[in-house]
């Protein structure tokens, strides 16, 4: 039987809510035997803009995702020296389990923008992209891609307002973040007095 891998890269600074419910939605709908989280080192689409460590970051995705089966947590991204590109992931994971079937997990915002990718068409050609649809929206390819025609599996997420952008804007400001997060990464964001405002501010 072929193994199915999910792909799920990203930030994660910090993991909340919504991506925790696309990560199930890619586990259960693909069919996955195993949907690796994988946060990013130096992304080289934010470059500078990370507030957590990796090691923080690690951390709250280990509490976010306790208990969920299939799911596991890929360091792989952070210990690369220098920007973190989604090929060279496919390549090790692909050298790393000959024969596997790769799913990269994708919102549809990044669809969008994958022709502006490292080796975009070899990122296409090594996994199966699964975009992320916002309910009500379809997921539109790049309008210029290079390569030959893309082929994509949509996975319909309904519509949850949370960003990792307003989990920091209220944490800065002191506002519960549990809601967003779930109480385990509240309860580490809190001990760690991360995304806190700087005195003065």
């Amino acid at each position: 039987m072929t193994w199915r891998i999910g792909l799920y890269g990203g930030s994660f600074d910090p993991p909340h809510l919504a991506h925790l419910a696309l990560a199930r939605l890619a586990r259960d709908r693909l069919g996955l035997d195993e949907l690796r989280w994988q946060p990013a080192g130096q992304p080289w689409q934010k470059a500078g803009r990370l507030v957590a460590s990796g090691r923080q970051r690690v951390a709250m995705l280990h509490l976010l995702t306790q208990d969920e089966p299939g799911f596991v947590i890929d360091t792989c991204e952070l210990e690369r020296v220098g920007p973190s590109y989604t090929i060279d992931t496919l390549r090790e994971v692909a050298a790393e389990r000959p024969g596997a079937q790769l799913f990269l997990v994708i919102g549809a915002d990044q669809f969008a923008r994958l022709d502006t990718w490292k080796e975009a068409g070899d990122i296409a050609r090594l996994a199966t992209l699964a975009v992320a649809a916002r309910e009500g929206q379809a997921a539109l390819p790049p309008v210029k891609w290079p390569g030959p025609p893309l082929a994509w599996q949509e996975l319909p997420l309904p519509r949850i307002d949370i960003s990792a952008t307003e989990v920091r804007r209220r944490a800065a400001a002191g506002e519960p973040v549990s809601p967003l997060v779930g109480e385990a990464v509240a309860g580490y964001i809190d001990q760690q007095h991360l995304y806190r405002a700087a005195p003065g501010q």
